[in-house]
């Protein structure tokens, strides 16, 4: 680097000093240095870092070489902050009813407080509530797990999936999921569809009760007439996908992924399969819904979903052709290899 007028580089310095700078300041450092070694020329310093003028000349401005942390940012704090304008008689009323009713939020909080007369924003309430807990003086209560909501049991084998788990090839996830058709009084029955995301293979059948039992019979279905191993399964957390189920799904080596408590977007693909055999299987269908009649039905039209019907996810291939094409080109890419 060549030194013009005896000006020794700021990095040198910074060095000999042993002045801790963030990361951002040694890089500012660094302009000023080709800045003063290329004829302090700052056109040419602000092309050779990529930044505008502008900024340049306002970091020149602040810097001193003497001290070479007025490269560090400075607080943008206000030097006045606005002070509140309510009155203690407001926030006195805000804790009352906060403490009072403490899962209630200001839209409700407002209402209770122009009921006794006061007038005030939802806005002004939320501030007063922030400030508040802030402060130390509004505590969130402490919960005594006394819930509704329904806790997950711990499961033996299911998991969640991994973060970095991507299903790339036919099988390595299909989603499964149960649906109930009533299509008479007091006539419910169970169908099951499995979703492979990447194909858009579809097997299904129905059962007059979803199960743990009939999910696992479901499995031999699933794995005879699906056109590629499945390598991993997810499901929700019904008791139809536990016990004999998940013990199958261990036996036969297919991982199982549980989805996380009231989450049917992530198990998305199924849950529109469901409306396409809904709108157009089981809406237009002329079975009696006796179990073995609408099973050969339902058989059929899995058929015409699988190899008949273009699917617009797929680019109007049907899951067959699809198939035929990813192995088609996966031979391509092994005689390339």
């Amino acid at each position: 680097m060549r030194i013009i007028s005896g000006v020794v580089p700021g990095v040198s310095r910074l060095a000999g000093l042993q002045v801790e700078l963030s990361r951002k300041a040694r890089q500012r450092l660094k302009w000023f240095d080709y800045y003063n070694s290329h004829g302090h020329n700052a056109r040419l310093t602000c092309r050779h870092f990529d930044i505008s003028p502008q900024t340049f000349y306002r970091w020149k401005r602040r810097y001193n070489p003497k001290h070479l942390a007025s490269l560090e940012e400075r607080s943008r704090r206000p030097k006045r902050l606005r002070q509140p304008s309510y009155s203690m008689e407001l926030v006195e009323a805000v804790l009352r009813l906060r403490e009072e009713y403490p899962r209630w939020g200001k839209d409700k909080l407002v209402v209770l407080l122009r009921g006794e007369g006061i007038s005030c924003s939802a806005s002004t309430v939320g501030r007063i509530i922030r400030r508040l807990k802030n402060r130390g003086v509004l505590k969130e209560p402490v919960p005594n797990h006394v819930s509704a909501r329904k806790r997950q049991r711990p499961r033996p084998y299911a998991i969640r999936k991994p973060k970095d788990y991507k299903a790339i090839q036919p099988g390595e996830l299909v989603q499964l999921d149960t649906l109930d058709i009533r299509p008479l009084p007091g006539v419910v029955v169970k169908h099951f569809t499995a979703h492979d995301v990447i194909s858009r293979w579809n097997v299904l059948s129905v059962y007059s009760r979803a199960t743990a039992t009939t999910g696992a019979h479901f499995l031999d279905a699933l794995e005879s007439r699906m056109p590629f191993p499945v390598r991993a399964i997810q499901v929700d957390g019904g008791s139809e996908f536990e016990a004999v189920f998940e013990e199958e799904c261990q036996k036969r080596g297919i991982r199982l992924f549980v989805l996380p408590p009231r989450s049917p977007k992530l198990n998305g693909g199924v849950e529109r399969a469901h409306r396409t055999h809904t709108e157009e299987f089981y809406e237009v269908t002329e079975s009696s819904f006796d179990i073995a009649e609408l099973r050969s039905a339902l058989l059929e039209w899995e058929g015409i979903y699988d190899t008949v019907r273009p699917h617009q996810a797929l680019g109007y291939m049907t899951p067959l052709k699809f198939l035929e094409h990813w192995k088609a080109k996966q031979g391509k890419e092994v005689m390339c290899h």
